[in-house]
């Protein structure tokens, strides 16, 4: 999904407040970890991704391994990424209806 920078800023005011679900360590990068972002956006649709001050993976790098998944970036500050995925289940659809509604709005 193609998102609008309103309803960009509106995922990143969410986030603000959000602990990263997912941790990237010294181990780097691995299917396990790409796995449990994939199931975490399916649970959640927004969640945050922490790189570890031990981690030899760049924010960039991650992200670009993320956005091969079909998933969203919406945001890197640092050591941090926000990222959003609609959920594949119509129950665990909360964040992304509301999402749509910005886009009808403009």
């Amino acid at each position: 999904m193609e998102l609008t920078g309103k309803q960009k800023r509106y995922l990143r005011s969410l986030a603000v407040n959000m602990k990263p679900i997912v941790q990237v360590g010294k181990g780097g990068v691995s299917n396990e970890i790409l796995t449990s972002v994939r199931h975490a956006c399916d649970a959640r649709e927004l969640i945050k991704v922490q790189i570890l001050q031990n981690s030899e993976v760049r924010p960039d790098e991650l992200s670009g391994m993320i956005e091969e998944m079909g998933i969203d970036v919406i945001q890197i500050i640092g050591r941090n990424l926000v990222v959003f995925k609609i959920a594949a289940e119509k129950k665990n659809r909360k964040i992304s209806e509301e999402v749509k509604n910005l886009k009808i709005s403009i």
